[in-house]
């Protein structure tokens, strides 16, 4: 491989795309390399980890086909210490590459491009839908953070996506609360459920920009593809069966308020300073126009904000894990929203005032 003279920062954008699932010490050792392949004045990075793999590419000069793979970690650290303006050249010796760029010299081992393990596309697809990148960003946002992390029921560690009818819906749960957010889309699909693992959900997350140009997603079998501008995603599914979240989503509650989201959030925090490290709990406490939020914490001590609201429902006084309610409202950008109530042992809804597209569910603590 030799490339000559690319501008640093066009080689380090789709570095620091793919770079993100390296992982520094893996079983497989190539696994922590980065492919690099020249093709039709394009230099291709991927990187996998067996169950994700990320491609991009940045325009070079016309050459023959080439490809190596050298380590993802130390190319990047290399780029970043160099000069923004500097021209970088690209020239593989051997086993070795060479990084030049002015008057500096970089040797990097490199391990052959046929080692390299790729993932194979599924030659079934079962639907295509294309939406803005600021659509699909927001989306995300509104419900990434409801996903488990380490769960031993595999597949709350991800997202549900059911493409059916004109609209993509994503659902996360972790078995306390739950999120879901509807978006419409352009064609009338059949019923298609997957579950993405929350590692290609949160790389998507931080590539996708918010702007209105449009990426591209694929189903497959047992597989996911999401193309947009220079970057493409594939990923494996978690083979489960998701929760059925209608069942968890309250219906025909009587008791609702509806708050300045801001207020408050900000309410919230105030009283978080003083709420149990551990516990997390909060006291909501509904009386007539009026809600008071109530945290304390082991050293006696003790943080209440008192909101105004409109509410002329049975007195309520119901526990959370404050956490779950600042992820939510934190992500939403709403100017209010609304809080609907069963009982003090019921789940609390939270939904957007004259939007149907929303729906958080939050399980109550005992405090």
């Amino acid at each position: 491989m030799k490339l000559d003279k690319i501008a640093r920062d066009e080689l380090l954008k789709p570095l620091s795309s793919v770079s993100g699932i390296v992982e520094r010490k893996h079983t497989l050792p190539i696994l922590s390399n980065v492919l690099l392949e020249q093709k039709e004045q394009r230099l291709w990075m991927t990187a996998m980890d067996m169950e994700l793999q990320i491609s991009a590419f940045c325009e070079v000069p016309e050459s023959s086909p080439q490809a190596i793979t050298v380590s993802a970690r130390k190319l990047q650290d290399l780029l970043r210490a160099l000069p923004d303006d500097v021209d970088v050249s690209l020239e593989t010796q051997g086993s070795k590459m060479m990084v030049k760029a002015g008057r500096s010299r970089f040797n990097l081992q490199t391990l052959p491009a046929a080692d390299y393990p790729r993932l194979t596309l599924g030659d079934t697809q079962q639907a295509s839908i294309t939406l803005s990148q600021k659509s699909l960003r927001s989306l995300l946002r509104q419900v990434e953070f409801a996903m488990a992390q380490q769960d031993i029921r595999y597949y709350l560690n991800g997202m549900l996506w059911v493409i059916d009818q004109s609209s993509v819906q994503l659902v996360a749960t972790d078995g306390h609360r739950l999120a879901w957010a509807s978006l419409p889309v352009s064609g009338v699909f059949t019923r298609q459920e997957v579950i993405l693992p929350r590692k290609t959900v949160m790389e998507l997350g931080k590539l996708l920009t918010d702007d209105e140009s449009l990426v591209t997603l694929d189903i497959l079998s047992n597989q996911v593809r999401f193309h947009f501008g220079s970057t493409e995603i594939i990923s494996k599914v978690i083979d489960g069966k998701f929760p059925d979240y209608n069942r968890v989503i309250p219906v025909g509650y009587t008791q609702h308020i509806e708050i300045s989201r801001m207020a408050f959030l900000t309410a919230l925090q105030r009283a978080a300073i003083l709420s149990n490290e551990k516990v997390r709990g909060v006291h909501l406490n509904l009386t007539k126009n009026e809600i008071k939020i109530i945290c304390s914490n082991n050293e006696q001590e003790e943080a209440e904000e008192q909101l105004e609201i409109q509410y002329d429902g049975e007195d309520l006084s119901i526990g959370f894990n404050i956490t779950y309610l600042l992820d939510v409202l934190q992500r939403l950008n709403s100017e209010k929203v609304m809080l609907s109530f069963g009982n003090a042992n019921d789940s609390a809804l939270l939904t957007v005032p004259d939007q149907y597209d929303y729906k958080y569910v939050v399980m109550p603590m005992r405090i």
